[in-house]
Formats: structure tokens, C-alpha cells, sequence
């Protein structure tokens, strides 16, 4: 019997690790012919679970989330939303979601018994930054779980390091279609609605109201949520008539959109379709305004300005320019559903204001995997994966609700909306038009390609 020295490699580049074991059998005879010895499990798995709390007294989430860069105004609220949930789920204030929501198997005392607690990080709106600050709460704050984001690159790039580093994460405020389509994975759940739902929900409004005969000029920020964003309402508002003049990327965070709004003036285009997000979205909506192009007629048509993707807090800072735009949103605090008035209520009381779709979608994302580790009786991450794929639920503000096993993605009502004309409060900037069933926009989960990978990493 021969004695080696082998080296374990462990996920996230954690340096390798050394220790002196016994092989018998054939890797006893692989040693001893020189041949590498491979081992496919990871070090931490040896022993249980990476992060494993243990028989310890809490256990710790990580919230990652914009604090600075275009889309910061989300973060911040979704930093509130992620705190009002840990508090609900450690049984302080009162109770919030877990009064209406449906199974559910928490009961206001942590999860399995542990005091939850939590750290944060700034993903800056930026992949690299969004990973890194990940990174750092799995390997020196412990997180069994973490959560956040409001760009679609850095919730693809922090999805891809959970499958890596067998941590589970949950998706925050991401609407491109790659998220659950081709980068989805194992270890990552998205609450958030997508870009195909977005196209399906708006387009028969569009021509409702704007017609069928319209010519559209798209202005999109270059990267995966504007791609899909810019495509889905493309393909949508095509399939039902409308022409595409031209389809332009910009950059993220452009703050001056002014050099891509002055080329639509003599495209021939009646409408524009901003694929813009956060601060950006507030910028060129306002820029296209101060440009006159809501006064304008063209083709013998009033032009028209669409927003595919809206948010209470772009509609405030876009202020009187949002007036009688249409666009979709996951959620509005305006929903008078026992569910929607008790969150509203909760966040107003911690906050004074009431929560945006950013602070929706990550407090129930906060209490969709706290619930399924209860209902799984471990933090052991396949078994709380299981325990959330083809989830069925009610009472989160949202209606019936599908947690999708074949892609991870929620199907569930999807609203469109438009820009109030007559806003009674500074919060009171959207009107809910339409309510588009979840089986409407439901889709085979092989369209957008892609591979779950597996339960264990």
C-alpha cells in the first residue's frame, strides 16, 4: 500500500490546499505509476457544504447590491427591502409578507432555528465589482445565500460564480432573457419578470393605442438586458405591423444621450423606444423631451415615446416627462391585493415611502429561500434548489406564482402601465393599464437556449 500527497482544488481560486491520505485500490495503482491523481469533489465538500453553519446560532445572507453607478437609486431600495425581510424572517416588526403568503412553512423565529444576519456589498453596477464584492462574502463572511443587483450583467456574472462556489443566488431586479435563458444555472433563481414577457404583455397595447401602422426607432444600452430588451419588443411590435427604422446601442451610464436623440429627428421614425434603465432612462427620456420630439408629427402622427421597462423611482426622477408613456413593470405599490397593501404598509411604516419593484422582487426573493430551507430541513443547497424548482405559490403581491424547474424563472402576472396624467402625490406616477395573466406570457423553457448544470459542485 502506497502513501501520496494530493492536491484538492477548491472552487472561486481559494488557494489549493494540501493534506496526507491513503489510496487504495486503483488510485493506489494510478500513484504509483506517476499518473495525477483527480479529485472531483471540492475540499469544503468533504466535510458537508460550503458555509455550513453548523450547529452556530445564526446564519448570514449577503446583499450585493448598486450603491453607486447608473442604476443606485434600486439598490438603495433594495438594501431597504433586504433588512425589513431579515427582519421579518428573525420575527421583528410585523411580520410583513410572512401574514399573507402561501405555503409557507417559516414561522417568524429565523431559519431551522438560527437568527438570520447579513452583510452587503457594492456591485457598483459593474460585472467584475458585482463578483468580486461576492466573492469576498462567501469566502471571509460565510454567506449560505446572497442576493441582489439591478443589471442584468451583473446578475449573469454572479450567477455564473454560485455555480461555481456551490452558494445559491438569488436574482435581483434582472429583466434580460439570458438570466433564465442561456446563462442560466443551477444555483441561481430569478423572482423578476424578463424581456420576452415585457414584449408579449406590451405590443397588443401599442397597437391598441397607437395603431398598427408605426415606424420605430430604437435607442438601447449595450449590453445583455438592452440586447434582449431591444429584440423582444423588435420581434413583438414587427409581428404586429410596425416597421424598425433603426436600432442603436449606447453606452451604459451615458449621462448625454443628446448625440443619439438629434438622428431620430430626420429618420422618418414615430416612435421612440427607450431600452434604458435607472439614471439612464431619467436622462434621455428627459433629453428626447427637451428636444421636442413629443410635439412633433410625423407621418401624419402624433410622435410617441414607449418605455419597455418602467420603475416608480425612473418615473420620479423623469418627473412630468413620463405623463401618458406606456411601458411594463413586475410589480406597483398602487396594487390593491391584501399582499401588496400589507408590504406597502410594512415598508412605509420602516421607511416613510412606499417600495419600488427593486425592493418587491428582493424581499421576496429573501423570504422564497428562507421558506425552502425550512421546507427542506437543511441549508445544503441541492436540497433547497429542489425544494424551490416548480415552487407554487400565492399572497406575495404578485397573484398565483410559478417558480419554473426547468429554467428557474417565475411566471406570474405582468403588468403594463403608463404615466399618470394627474398624479395625486409624488409617489402616485403610475397607472396600472393592463394585468396580463401569467399564462400569456409563458414560453417553452428550451427558447432561449441554455443548461442548468447540475446539483452538486
Amino acid at each position: 500500500m502506497s502513501e501520496t500527497r494530493d492536491t484538492i482544488s477548491v472552487p472561486g481560486s481559494l488557494p489549493s490546499v494540501s493534506r496526507r491520505g491513503v489510496l487504495k485500490g486503483s488510485l493506489a495503482v494510478g500513484a504509483a505509476l506517476g499518473m495525477p491523481t483527480i479529485l472531483t469533489r471540492p475540499a469544503w465538500a468533504q466535510s458537508g457544504f460550503r458555509n455550513d453553519p453548523g450547529s452556530g446560532a445564526t446564519v448570514t445572507f449577503g446583499f450585493n447590491v448598486p450603491q453607486t453607478g447608473a442604476y443606485a437609486d434600486e439598490g438603495a431600495d433594495e438594501l431597504r427591502a433586504f433588512e425589513l425581510a431579515v427582519k421579518h424572517i428573525n420575527g421583528e416588526g410585523d411580520g410583513g409578507l410572512l401574514k399573507t403568503m402561501k405555503p409557507l412553512a417559516l414561522r417568524g423565529n429565523g431559519v431551522l432555528g438560527k437568527k438570520v444576519q447579513f452583510v452587503t456589498g457594492d456591485t457598483q453596477t459593474k460585472a467584475d465589482a458585482a463578483r468580486a464584492s461576492a466573492k469576498r462574502m462567501i469566502e471571509k463572511d460565510g454567506v449560505i445565500m446572497f442576493s441582489g443587483g439591478s443589471s442584468s450583467a451583473v446578475a449573469v456574472a454572479q450567477q455564473a460564480l454560485a455555480q461555481e462556489m456551490g452558494v445559491v443566488f438569488m436574482n435581483g431586479l434582472t429583466h434580460s432573457n439570458d438570466t433564465t435563458g442561456k446563462d442560466r444555472r443551477r444555483y441561481g433563481f430569478r423572482h423578476f419578470f424578463n424581456a420576452y414577457m415585457s414584449g408579449v404583455a406590451l405590443a397588443p397595447v401599442l397597437k391598441e393605442e397607437l395603431g398598427a401602422d408605426r415606424r420605430a426607432y430604437h435607442l438601447t444600452a449595450d449590453y445583455t438586458w438592452g440586447w434582449t430588451q431591444e429584440e423582444s419588443l423588435k420581434n413583438a411590435t414587427e409581428a404586429m405591423g410596425w416597421e424598425t427604422v433603426a436600432t442603436v446601442r449606447t453606452p451604459l451610464g451615458a449621462g448625454d444621450f443628446s448625440q443619439y436623440i438629434t438622428p431620430v429627428l430626420n429618420s422618418g421614425a414615430d416612435v421612440l423606444i427607450l431600452n434604458h434603465y435607472g439614471k439612464d432612462m431619467v436622462n434621455s427620456l428627459t433629453q428626447a423631451v427637451q428636444f421636442g420630439l413629443r410635439d412633433k408629427m410625423v407621418n401624419g402622427k402624433k410622435f410617441e415615446i414607449v418605455v419597455p421597462l418602467y420603475s416608480r423611482l425612473m418615473a420620479q426622477g423623469a418627473g412630468e416627462n413620463i405623463k401618458g408613456i406606456l411601458g411594463t413593470k413586475n410589480w406597483n405599490w398602487s396594487l390593491q391585493d391584501e399582499a401588496s397593501l400589507t408590504f406597502v404598509k410594512s415598508f412605509g411604516q420602516a421607511y416613510g415611502f412606499p417600495p419600488s419593484q427593486a425592493a418587491q422582487t428582493c424581499y421576496v426573493q429573501t423570504l422564497l429561500y428562507a421558506d425552502a430551507c425550512e421546507r427542506a430541513g437543511t441549508f445544503h443547497p441541492p436540497a433547497v434548489i429542489k425544494a424551490l424548482e416548480d415552487f407554487q405559490f400565492d399572497g406575495t403581491g404578485d397573484g398565483p406564482t410559478l417558480y419554473r424547474g426547468a429554467d428557474h424563472q417565475c411566471f406570474k402576472r405582468v403588468l403594463v402601465v403608463r404615466g399618470k396624467m394627474n398624479p395625486t402625490s409624488q409617489f402616485d406616477l403610475l397607472e396600472v393599464v393592463k394585468e396580463v395573466p401569467a399564462d400569456v406570457v409563458t414560453y417553452d423553457p428550451n427558447m432561449f437556449g441554455g443548461e442548468l448544470g447540475p446539483y452538486e459542485v
